[in-house]
């Protein structure tokens, strides 16, 4: 999850409006901002998609909220009951021998070393490699593409290969479409890919309106379109 979880980390430098980052928010202010989003317990399920949407929920959560890294570790423990806990008193004992720094890319690391093995990752890149838009509007093919691609993160580790692998993988059309323009960021694609499937929509429903519409009606639904009428 190194790609999505980078991100996070970038994003705990940008105060989000109305919230500023406070490093010396007591600690039970910070904890009750934390429980209103009412975060998941995690009891330590060895099902990999139990785990995912798990730490999926809890990385939404610390998006919003801007705490310090030490912090988020200090709280995702909070959620851990049974095994889970058992299984971080372990991996704690470690850290403090091992003088390890309570980061949060430090502890996803062991997270996923655990609950998501080599095998489930695996799987996950080669999901990524073969995923195609196929059906899916832009906006959903962009949340699976994010969500598949931290499981390769070398496979996008500049901006330029994000974006060429984002754009091969977008339906021939809409590539077709977007051959002229010129890209710099993946935020400027994914607007650009937007406004393509938009348009390309309104072009849909116009002429599905032209073949049901009556003869007689023509010369109106050119007219709203702004075309000159008979």
């Amino acid at each position: 999850m190194t790609n999505i979880l980078a991100r996070l980390v970038e994003q705990q430098g940008q105060a989000p409006v109305n919230q500023p980052r406070d490093p010396k928010m007591g600690q039970d202010i910070a904890l009750e901002g934390f429980q209103k989003f009412s975060p998941p317990k995690f009891l330590g399920e060895l099902d990999p998609e139990v785990a995912e949407r798990w730490l999926e929920t809890m990385i939404n959560i610390f998006a919003a909220l801007n705490y310090a890294e030490e912090r988020l570790v200090q709280f995702v423990i909070f959620q851990f009951e049974g095994p889970a806990r058992a299984w971080w008193n372990v991996i704690r004992a470690k850290w403090e021998r091992e003088e390890t720094a309570w980061t949060w890319l430090n502890f996803v690391r062991e997270f996923n070393k655990k609950y998501l093995p080599p095998i489930v990752q695996e799987k996950r890149k080669d999901d990524f490699i073969k995923f195609r838009q196929g059906t899916l509007s832009v906006s959903e093919y962009e949340t699976q593409f994010a969500k598949l691609s931290k499981f390769a993160p070398e496979l996008i580790v500049t901006e330029q290969r994000r974006v060429r692998r984002f754009v091969q993988g977008i339906n021939v059309k809409i590539q077709e479409a977007l051959a002229a323009e010129q890209i710099n960021t993946f935020t400027e694609v994914f607007e650009k890919v937007q406004r393509i499937e938009i348009a390309r929509a309104k072009v849909k429903a116009f002429h599905t309106k032209r073949r049901g519409a009556p003869a007689g009606g023509q010369e109106q639904l050119y007219g709203d379109l702004g075309r000159p009428t008979s």
